[in-house]
């Protein structure tokens, strides 16, 4: 007799996930049954995404667009009321913070959800994270960023402006460290050419 691991909660597939209000789902989908996501019709999900355990995903307001072979880690935070965009093949690792919503913390107005809007400043800004970017473990990314093509954020990392395509970034806030090898984009294409031949 198997055991039942009751730590392990499992995921949803592609074929539940299309029935429960999503905008989009596409083929080879998993999502842990873990995650707390609200808004489902403001989420775009397109082919092979996996998003893993504690990941939570606030999108009553703005959207979220998520591309083709795309992972997100367990425990990330995406706060999408600005909006959120993961291109094709980029990746959030564990415990990262996206935010394209925030309150000003200045002290010239009141902050948190609980208050009217009236008496709040948000800063409200979408964030798109380009092809082949990966982020890594507990880095945050704060409103209006654009993470460009090929660019990779190192763990425990700031980011506050927009990244240039193939670089390597790292601290608080983010500098560049040198040029991201294009060497990924051979596999890429290899990869892309191997799933054509099993057709």
């Amino acid at each position: 007799m198997k055991k039942i691991n009751p730590f392990d909660q499992g995921y949803f597939y592609s074929e539940d996930l299309k029935n429960m209000g999503f905008k989009n789902v596409g083929t080879n989908v998993k999502i842990a049954k873990n995650c707390t996501i609200i808004g489902l019709e403001n989420i775009n999900i397109k082919n092979n995404v996996r998003i893993d355990g504690g990941v939570t995903i606030s999108c009553e307001h703005g959207n979220l667009n998520i591309g083709n072979y795309i992972h997100i880690s367990g425990n990330c935070h995406l706060a999408c009321a600005g909006g959120i965009t993961l291109d094709n093949f980029s990746g959030l690792s564990q415990g990262v913070r996206v935010y394209s919503s925030t309150d000003d913390y200045s002290g010239k107005s009141l902050t948190n959800p609980t208050i009217p809007s009236t008496y709040l400043k948000t800063i409200t800004k979408p964030v798109n994270i380009g092809k082949h970017v990966i982020i890594g473990s507990g880095s945050v990314v704060l409103p209006g960023v654009v993470i460009g093509m090929g660019s990779s954020v190192g763990a425990l990392s700031l980011v506050t402006k927009p990244l240039n395509n193939w670089g390597v970034y790292f601290g608080i806030p983010v500098k560049k460290l040198k040029n991201r090898n294009k060497g990924l984009l051979e596999k890429e294409k290899k990869f892309m050419k191997s799933l054509i031949n099993k057709i």
